[in-house]
């Protein structure tokens, strides 16, 4: 069965393209996509970078997970859970930020510095705080969030070796949460500069820092041990602290052009006003990206209900997916950045004119890129060193994420656009409140009251999202998130001795 399933998935594309053709409005319309070279040359110039940093760290990704699921189930799925937890946090971090680099973003479209400036300082700020609060919860409950996703299953595999092997990893990755939140600061203000090539070149050293460190320390190269997952940690955390090395050396060697840093840290002020606007802008981003991350930690801890070969099916699956889907989330900050330029510049009309046509571009980019996808799906299960029914749940949940993807691509897109507006209570409402009030849900019942093979729950749970598209779609249609939020906040840059 698991043979046809990517013919199957192949000809599911054809309905597919179709459905979105016959969509109305101006953000699927026949006609030629690529009529303006030079607005697409400029959006592929910003986006191109950014795909490079995430694809190689996607890819060097994927050969750790090869290398670790190259030692055992057991390895792979506590390896897996953990990544999940941390997956959580990395996402508060990024709602952390995401509200000040709305704001920043605009700002540098007036080429006001200090307000920027003064957006890099809150995001440190609010950085810093959620690290003291993830350490806290990883130290604590740590262990009884691991158990959440460990439950027996007639496919076997030792529960106890998974905890054990997910403990030990998660105790060295902490130490990679330091080096994780300075990087992010720094390569998302640098982003809302245009600066993309200095974290992508950052990113490139680091994967392949971690790749040769993962292939010495696993397996115990060169004269050193063997130590297994301990090592795939170890040359995580290590790849991080290199990372935001290059970053922050870079930045401040060179000032002239990130005026931002110049003065940054000689206090901490930041305007009552602006960290006002940004706490009642940015928080429900905070909320929201804790909740989307958490949500899909329960969503999949509902699937685990099932046993730990769904778990390490699943990791296979998000392993290439993840190659995947760089193009999408590439496109979705490109919106962000290009998007908020042209609000806080006032140029309101072109700003919607952008956001529709990177969206057609992302869609058509990963209706392509989904027949692909689905082409690996009987292969690329082969490389692990497991069972053939882990092997059979990967490739087909590869297949059922491949035929979704330009459905996640156009939420993707359309989550960023109207961010960049600072619409943030609609995208709290579009995203975690409908993944937790209906995704996670359908997710428990159907996996705790029914007797529905775990494929078809999947799937399921992945149509839902069919109904997040429409309403995404009738917002976009609207306006009402063509926003210019920094008007009020323009001013003359002032001397940076003032600071």
């Amino acid at each position: 069965m698991q043979d046809s399933c990517p013919v199957f998935f192949f000809a599911s594309y054809a309905f597919v393209f179709d459905l979105l053709y016959e969509i109305r409005g101006g953000v699927f319309m026949k006609k030629k996509l690529l009529d303006d070279r030079k607005f697409y040359k400029s959006v592929i110039t910003l986006v191109i970078p950014i795909m490079l940093q995430n694809g190689i760290t996607n890819f060097v990704s994927l050969l750790d997970n090869i290398m670790v699921g190259r030692i055992g189930t057991e390895q792979m799925s506590g390896v897996s859970i953990v990544n999940q937890l941390i997956f959580v946090f990395n996402l508060f971090i990024f709602g952390g930020i995401s509200g000040a680099s709305i704001f920043g973003a605009q700002f540098y479209g007036q080429k006001n510095f200090k307000g920027l400036r003064d957006t890099f300082r809150f995001k440190i700020a609010t950085c810093i705080l959620i690290l003291l609060c993830g350490i806290g919860v990883f130290t604590y409950a740590g262990r009884n969030l691991i158990l959440l996703y460990l439950h027996e299953s007639a496919s076997g595999g030792s529960l106890t070796a998974t905890l054990s092997y997910a403990e030990r990893y998660m105790a060295i990755m902490l130490i990679g949460l330091v080096p994780f939140i300075i990087e992010q600061c720094y390569a998302s203000t640098l982003r809302e500069t245009g600066q993309t090539l200095v974290p992508m070149n950052a990113g490139i050293v680091a994967v392949f820092v971690n790749l040769v460190l993962n292939y010495i320390l696993i397996f115990g190269k060169f004269g050193f041990p063997a130590l297994g997952v301990a090592g795939a940690a170890y040359a995580t955390v290590i790849s991080r602290f290199v990372e935001a090395g290059i970053i922050l050396t870079w930045t401040h060697m060179h000032a002239e052009r990130n005026q931002f840093i110049i003065g940054a840290y000689r206090n901490i002020a930041i305007p009552p006003r602006l960290a006002k606007k940004i706490i009642i802008m940015g928080v429900p981003l905070l909320i929201n990206e804790g909740l989307w991350a958490s949500g899909v930690a329960a969503q999949t801890q509902c699937y685990s209900f099932r046993g730990l070969s769904v778990i390490a099916g699943l990791n296979i699956s998000s392993t290439i997916s993840n190659v995947f889907s760089i193009v999408f989330i590439a496109l979705g900050s490109a919106i962000s950045i290009i998007v908020g330029q042209l609000l806080g510049a006032g140029k309101l009309k072109e700003a919607k004119e952008t956001a529709s046509k990177i969206i057609k571009f992302s869609v058509l980019c990963c209706i392509l890129l989904g027949i692909f996808m689905a082409g690996t799906s009987t292969l690329f299960p082969k490389i692990y060193n497991t069972s053939e029914d882990v092997r059979y749940l990967a490739g087909w949940f590869i297949g059922i994420t491949a035929l979704l993807m330009p459905l996640q691509a156009f939420l993707n897109a359309t989550y960023f656009t109207i961010r960049s507006g600072g619409k943030t209570l609609i995208t709290f409402l579009f995203d975690s409140v409908f993944l937790w009030t209906i995704a996670v849900p359908a997710a428990f019942i159907l996996t705790h009251y029914t007797d529905i093979h775990i494929l078809l729950v999947f799937l399921l749970c992945q149509l839902l999202d069919i109904i997040k598209a429409t309403v995404g779609f009738i917002i976009m249609k609207s306006g009402i998130w063509i926003k210019n939020i920094v008007c009020e906040e323009k001013e003359p840059e002032k001397m940076d001795v003032l600071l």
